[in-house]
């Protein structure tokens, strides 16, 4: 009983003396603050840089493996990559730019078209609450506001791309000598590595990659079909700012489940002042395009790496949405597969402990 006691208020202790921590942490922000400022910029393009080597190297080891020069696969695969990259901002770029200016400068002409047809709802639903017309015309408002707030974000985002040319222009070369000397570095981390976490380490690190990285490189190969296919397609078609939107959807197609509906909304606001026909042509389109993707892309490049009931990847994306909005559904699901190995990987532990 006694010891009993004595554990819990040694973890009451803990807790106590960690949000202690937490606290002080907090209340030094102004001194920590700028240090972490300076370290960002610092480990930006090194971040950036091992997301990039970790979507390259297994490509360049099966090429390896085929019999392929590693030398000639790294050059290959990196000029492929870094090409495709450098000529689709090139290319794209403007065209997104021209498009989403062009939408926010058209959105008054959209707006009042949908003003007209919100007279003409009012004349016929006129027992509604008067309130309920009110929150329409307001959200018809915080629409515009926003095409206007999401075309100043990305021009504002692509000066800071411009003015942090030199950080990009590094990224490419820490990407060649990480490919290059990529073993080395990979042996060089694990001897830093206490001795008895190297084959904890080791075994957690190979379960993630099995589990997150098949996935991560099979939903970029996904989208960038997808987004490609539907610009295509909405270009075809005759629909408004073809790339936009098309770009729209290849992004939110990343969100399992809601990626589609949410990738539909800016098309089909847009296509329904065109006409009836081309929101049909536009739902078409994109859910035509799901189905594909789910029935056919997917199990075919991403599989079954996941290995995560709906109920929880569902459960991940609302949690995911509500804290970090869009990047919180981006990232939700990789978070939750790291945890679940994370999970797996502690109970082993534990349970051997015990053993012991």
């Amino acid at each position: 009983m006694n010891e009993n006691r004595v554990k819990w208020i040694f973890r009451l202790s803990f807790l106590l003396l960690a949000f202690l921590t937490i606290y002080i942490f907090l209340k030094l922000a102004p001194i920590w603050l700028p240090i972490v400022s300076l370290l960002k910029t610092f480990l930006i393009p090194f971040i950036i840089s091992v997301f990039i080597t970790y979507l390259l190297h297994p490509i360049i080891e099966k090429l390896s493996h085929r019999g392929f020069p590693k030398s000639l696969a790294i050059l290959l695969i990196y000029f492929l990559f870094f090409g495709g990259i450098g000529i689709a901002i090139y290319k794209g770029i403007p065209v997104i730019l021209s498009q989403l200016k062009d939408l926010a400068d058209s959105f008054p002409e959209f707006s009042k078209t949908y003003r007209v047809w919100l007279k003409e709802i009012e004349s016929g639903t006129s027992q509604l609450p008067a309130f309920v017309h009110g929150q329409l015309d307001d959200l018809l408002n915080s629409v515009e506001s926003y095409v206007d707030y999401l075309l100043s974000r990305t021009i504002s985002f692509l000066k800071g791309l411009l003015n942090s040319i030199f950080i990009i222009a590094i990224i490419p070369f820490i990407v060649f000598y990480m490919l290059k000397d990529h073993d080395q570095m990979i042996k060089a981390l694990w001897y830093m590595t206490p001795r008895k976490l190297r084959k904890t380490g080791q075994l957690f690190f190979r379960d993630v990659d099995e589990s997150l990285g098949n996935y991560i490189r099979g939903q970029l190969i996904v989208c960038l079909l997808v987004g490609a296919t539907a610009s295509v397609a909405f270009w075809i078609s005759g629909m408004k700012y073809p790339l936009l939107f098309g770009s729209i959807v290849g992004v939110t197609n990343i969100i399992p489940y809601f990626g589609p509906i949410i990738g539909a909304i800016p098309a089909v606001i847009i296509a329904a002042t065109i006409s009836m026909k081309m929101v049909i042509i536009v739902i078409i389109v994109v859910f035509g395009l799901q189905f594909i993707e789910g029935n056919l892309l997917s199990p075919i490049i991403v599989g079954k790496s996941l290995r995560l009931h709906p109920i929880v990847i569902i459960a991940a994306l609302l949690l995911g949405g509500e804290v970090g909005g869009v990047v919180g559904l981006i990232i939700a699901v990789p978070v939750v597969a790291i945890l679940k190995v994370f999970i797996i990987h502690a109970k082993q532990h534990f349970t051997v402990i015990r053993k012991e």
